[in-house]
């Protein structure tokens, strides 16, 4: 019995939800996303209520039945609300600049500065020179390009420098002072 899956999900105002063909469209005021279901999985609208439901009890429908019903809500809540991830910047000298909407230039200690390039649908805020910004519509793209950009200069143990998330905790190591 997956609860996460049997859990219905309510539309809010200003947003349409279509089923066609096993692909499931949700579209509003912010964008349109789409997303292609698993087979046996099916998901109904009535109203303003959208269920998932699997049509056998199998190992794969009962796995596949909780990540659908998780795809459709994470697309009915960026539509409305959107997604974001924050990325600070620790280190001397380390800071982001933006470049429009679409671009950041990263100086992370490198001999050269690293530009990154946003992808359609995310975009860049920086607030602060020490603070990313990440927001988008799709969940996945968000914390997709929120982590290329902190693979870039991971934290490191010994002082901590690099891109983190926000709420991220680095665990320090000692060094060779300590003994």
């Amino acid at each position: 019995m997956s609860r996460v899956g049997n859990a219905p999900i309510t539309i809010p105002d200003g947003l349409s939800v279509e089923v066609s063909e096993g692909t499931v469209k949700v579209s509003g005021s912010q964008g349109e996303l789409s997303k292609e279901m698993p087979e046996g999985i099916e998901v109904q609208v009535q109203e303003s209520v959208v269920t998932v439901s699997r049509n056998d009890d199998s190992r794969q429908q009962r796995s596949l039945h909780g990540l659908a019903r998780a795809l459709v809500n994470n697309m009915v809540e960026g539509i409305s609300n959107g997604f974001m991830k924050e990325l600070t910047i620790v280190g001397v000298g380390y800071r982001a600049q933006a470049k429009g909407n679409n671009a950041l230039e990263l100086a992370l200690g490198f001999s050269h500065s690293v530009s990154v390039e946003a992808p359609d649908g995310i975009t860049f805020e920086v607030p602060e020179p020490t603070i990313i910004k990440v927001s988008g519509i799709d969940k996945q793209l968000v914390g997709q390009v929120a982590a290329d950009i902190r693979a870039l200069k991971k934290p490191e143990p010994y002082k901590g420098k690099g891109i983190r998330y926000v709420d991220e905790h680095v665990i320090r190591k000692a060094g060779k002072a300590a003994k």
